[in-house]
């Protein structure tokens, strides 16, 4: 009998085998395709090579600022691809090896969970004594008359060999963030329809406009409260309150995503389901049925890689009697646009609305060192706290390395620091990082670098 039968190899059900494994627990992962899930294949990895590809297309571009004389010819999208394939590969192979190393069993096929205790991979079955569901998410086709002609799905864009000239993004999120830089960059007409007021509803607004700016500059057109409803060859009907439009586009994103769930035999054990389709779990990642966890995108949500991984460490230390609850409130989000976002926790708007009295710090790019220098001025840090406490409810970076930079933040947040204990570090100059600490001097009020309050 095994400890932990985990149902999906992505990232979120390979760090569960894993855990579980050093935990010393028998383990096997179940998965019916390429081992990496979305992430690696189909998600993360792929789309960040390819805008890695056109971060460097768009410096060279720039490259006279800093006295290079370049010559700068079109994009290889074979090449792309290419780098693409063998850096997916080599993940894979990598992660296929460690799971080796650590003695997790690997049962290819389709899972589905037979009773509390037994999942069944084409006919054969798997006594364990907790089951983890990693089955992460697939892309969610709206049904739009005649969208699916001219559908251009992120699978699809993510091997494309040919540039759409125009397109039409209707997914006002990270993913359609994303794909908006990099197709403007690569050279496409793009237009950006979105239900709702702005673009990023559930981020900060600060955040939502400045990248909105950034679409705009490059050519981007945004229409706010535009929703698509129906397509014929190119022309695409939009809907604004009872007014009606129409726009021309070569082709329409599709990159929504829906958590898959069917076909596992949950709905007999009694497991609940969210608002959005994905697995109610409590602070463990428990399901309704004891030993049955879940993780990742099949829960909904944020959908991001590095929450799968997070609650798979909780999920597998649960299942092997080491108690550990998921903290939501640290999952970061970050878009590897030009400029790039980063943030964790609460929007100023969000703490509002919990009633919060909220004290904000902010900190601009334009007047650090490191950004002048370099010419990536673009963007602000903005931290959000507790005018009471002190605690940090969030913080709200675009620019250059936010992405990174908003580890800090996460790390801060984890070890429960305060705005004013934050305020009091220092950091290697010149470096972006200064911004952050800048931002929490703002909020504690003595920042050195802004002009006085009021």
């Amino acid at each position: 009998m095994y400890d932990v039968v985990v149902i999906g190899g992505g990232p979120g059900g390979y760090a569960a085998a894993i855990r579980a494994s050093q935990l010393k627990g028998k383990v096997a992962l179940v998965d019916n395709a390429d081992m990496g899930g979305t992430c690696v294949m189909r998600g993360c990895i792929p789309s960040k090579i390819w805008l890695r590809a056109a971060e460097l297309l768009e410096q060279s571009r720039k490259a006279g600022e800093f006295g290079l004389e370049l010559t700068v010819g079109k994009l290889d999208l074979d090449a792309v691809l290419a780098r693409k394939q063998g850096v997916s590969n080599d993940i894979r192979m990598g992660m296929n090896a460690l799971l080796g190393n650590n003695g997790a069993d690997v049962v290819t096929g389709k899972g589905k969970i037979t009773s509390p205790t037994t999942v069944e991979v084409d006919g054969k079955k798997l006594e364990t004594k907790n089951i983890i569901v990693a089955t992460g998410s697939t892309l969610d086709m709206p049904d739009i008359p005649g969208l699916k002609d001219a559908a251009f799905t992120t699978d699809q864009l993510l091997d494309m060999k040919k540039v759409p000239a125009s397109v039409l993004i209707t997914d006002p999120t990270y993913i359609g963030v994303e794909m908006a830089t990099l197709l403007s960059i690569l050279g496409s007409k793009v237009i950006f329809a979105v239900p709702g007021p702005r673009i990023l509803p559930d981020e900060d607004q600060d955040s939502s406009q400045r990248l909105a700016q950034s679409l705009r500059e490059r050519g981007v057109q945004i229409l706010a409260r535009h929703t698509l409803v129906k397509v014929a060859g190119k022309t695409c009907t939009l809907k604004s309150g009872d007014k009606e439009q129409t726009v021309d586009a070569d082709k329409v994103l599709v990159s929504a995503r829906k958590p898959v769930t069917d076909g596992l035999g949950l709905e007999a054990l009694d497991v609940k389901f969210n608002d959005d389709g994905g697995i109610a779990v409590d602070e463990q990642c428990r399901t309704a049925c004891p030993s049955v966890f879940a993780i990742g995108d099949c829960t909904g949500g944020w959908m991001l890689s590095h929450a799968a991984s997070a609650m798979a460490i909780c999920a597998a230390e649960n299942c092997m009697g080491t108690a550990a609850k998921f903290p939501s409130h640290l999952v970061s989000r970050a878009i590897w646009g030009i400029p790039q976002m980063g943030s964790v926790g609460l929007s100023e708007e969000q703490a509002e609305r919990k009633g919060y009295e909220v004290e904000v710090g902010g900190f601009p790019y334009s007047i650090n060192g490191y950004a002048m220098l370099r010419g990536e001025v673009d963007g602000a840090v903005k931290m959000v706290t507790d005018a009471e406490t002190g605690e940090i409810l969030g913080v709200h970076i675009v620019g250059a390395n936010a992405s990174e930079l908003i580890g800090e933040a996460v790390l801060a947040m984890q070890l429960e620091c305060t705005v004013r204990e934050f305020a009091k570090g220092f950091r290697v100059h010149p470096a972006f990082c200064e911004t952050v600490v800048d931002a929490a001097r703002d909020a504690a009020g003595w920042a050195l670098y802004l002009p006085k309050r009021g």
